[in-house]
């Protein structure tokens, strides 16, 4: 996975005119900011601190400091009352997403101790100990008013992990809104003449999840592949037998072919500093690029694996959401659904050219093709399936006017027959059967690809949609 320089901003707040009255109320705050900002740096290490925010000159001071520590989302933790006025100016200035810490230091006040104190004085200090609650909702009315937008978990400082499993889940898409921010993307090729749900908007992109996409030329791919020694095919053969399960009629001059490409790719990829690609040639009338671009398919699904996600079809939505996928951990491999068995009541997807091999149910196998159907050439492919248990469906779609959503659905991969034909192929249940999954998810107008990936990870494409504001629509 792609690394991510995501920084933290973390901050507590009070109100000064409380420390010369309760003696160690303070320090018992900055104990519970220091308990967050362990807690956090547990799940994110990059955690800028600026202890406790108790006036608006502080305030202000601590906004510049979070512009100039770039940081990417602000934790605000209610430690007690403060005023709206002395939190107001840190995020301004800081300009990024904020999620409001809304924790108490214990499960419940001990009524019983609290009201034996016999210093009313010592009452209301452990009193406002306890009142982080307090002025949430004074900040969410300013916050609300001023076009601030933020988030709020409420919960325990200590023994809650729904609290702090939320927490990790908003710090992960943090991670990746900012791997996303940095990604350079690479478009090879051109689009599939006549498959219009494919064309995008690229500045649209950029808005939606900045980063940079590169134009890149297949000619500049097969001028790669004049450079590549035959001892570095035979090792790449090698690390194809490896990686992969061959399958009989593979032969030495195709292995090598994809070989030789495979290494183009690598250098590909370093020279352009990629990581994600989207690419299609119709390759007619020019052999080295019919002959790069029909063996292909190996060495694209060695960097999928590695998390440089490759999209066919110039599927450059699919390029980007494949990339979200793989940056949460999940994988994303490239699939469409293309049949249904209504016996089974699961949906069969799956699609030509590169798979991500890391979330494979078993070996990746290899089989050769005469035929690249609706695609020029012949050549080597995989046929694999994705792991049998909880997956997410993830579709980037453009709406009509241009602007970008999130089209996300939780299954199941199940075991059961598929169609052997040397492409990636799966079965899908769905919690909402089949027939309505496909009618609900064709009805938000998505491509006709999309990235499935591991493991139920809505709720995080959700926290990452917020980030990025990005409309979120889960189907299932």
């Amino acid at each position: 996975m792609q690394q991510s320089s995501l920084k933290i901003g973390l901050f507590g707040i009070g109100l000064d005119a409380y420390w010369g009255q309760f003696n160690e109320l303070k320090e018992r705050l900055e104990g519970y900011l220091s308990v967050v900002e362990k807690k956090i740096a547990d799940i994110h290490p990059s955690v800028i601190n600026l202890g406790l925010i108790d006036t608006p000159e502080k305030a202000f001071a601590a906004g510049s400091a979070f512009r100039r520590e770039d940081v990417d989302i602000i934790f605000l933790y209610v430690t007690t009352y403060a005023l709206s006025s002395t939190v107001l100016p840190v995020v301004q200035r800081a300009k990024v997403p904020v999620i409001i810490l809304n924790l108490s230091p214990d499960a419940a006040i001990d009524y019983a101790a609290f009201n034996s104190m016999s210093d009313r004085t010592r009452m209301t200090g452990e009193w406002l100990a306890f009142c982080s609650a307090c002025p949430v909702p004074e900040l969410a009315n300013v916050f609300k008013r001023t076009g601030i937008k933020f988030h709020q978990i409420t919960g325990m400082l200590h023994n809650d992990p729904e609290c702090w499993d939320e927490v990790t889940e908003w710090v992960e898409a943090a991670r990746v809104a900012n791997i996303m921010a940095f990604n350079r993307l690479g478009c090879m090729g051109h689009y599939y003449s006549g498959m219009l749900d494919i064309y995008t908007d690229l500045t649209q992109q950029y808005a939606a999840f900045g980063g940079h996409i590169e134009l890149l030329e297949v000619d500049e791919l097969a001028s790669l592949r004049k450079d590549i020694s035959s001892e570095a095919i035979e090792e790449r053969v090698l690390l194809f037998k490896d990686q992969f399960d061959v399958q009989e009629g593979c032969t030495v001059v195709e292995l090598q072919r994809a070989a030789r490409t495979s290494l183009a790719l690598d250098k590909l990829v370093e020279n352009h500093k990629l990581g994600s690609l989207a690419y299609y040639y119709k390759g007619t009338g020019n052999f080295d690029n019919e002959d790069t671009i029909s063996s292909i398919i190996l060495g694209n699904s060695l960097l999928t694996a590695r998390g440089i996600p490759v999209a066919g079809e110039y599927e450059i939505k699919n390029a980007q959401a494949m990339k979200i996928m793989d940056s949460f951990g999940a994988g994303g491999s490239f699939t469409e659904y293309y049949a249904m068995d209504f016996n089974a009541d699961v949906v069969l997807m799956g699609h030509d050219g590169p798979g991500h091999i890391a979330i494979a149910e078993g070996k990746t196998k290899v089989r050769p093709l005469l035929v690249y159907h609706g695609k020029v050439g012949q050549g080597l492919s995989v046929e694999m399936s994705v792991k049998n248990g909880p997956v997410t469906l993830l579709s980037v779609v453009e709406q009509a006017g241009g602007k970008l959503m999130l089209l996300v659905a939780e299954g199941e991969s199940v075991a059961g027959p598929i169609l052997e034909i040397g492409n990636t192929n799966s079965r899908y249940k769905f919690p909402i059967g089949a027939r309505r999954f496909v009618n609900d998810w064709n009805s938000h107008g998505p491509a006709h690809h999309c990235a499935v990936g591991i493991g139920h990870i809505s709720s995080k494409l959700q926290k990452l949609g917020q980030l990025l504001g990005l409309d979120v629509v889960k189907v299932c």
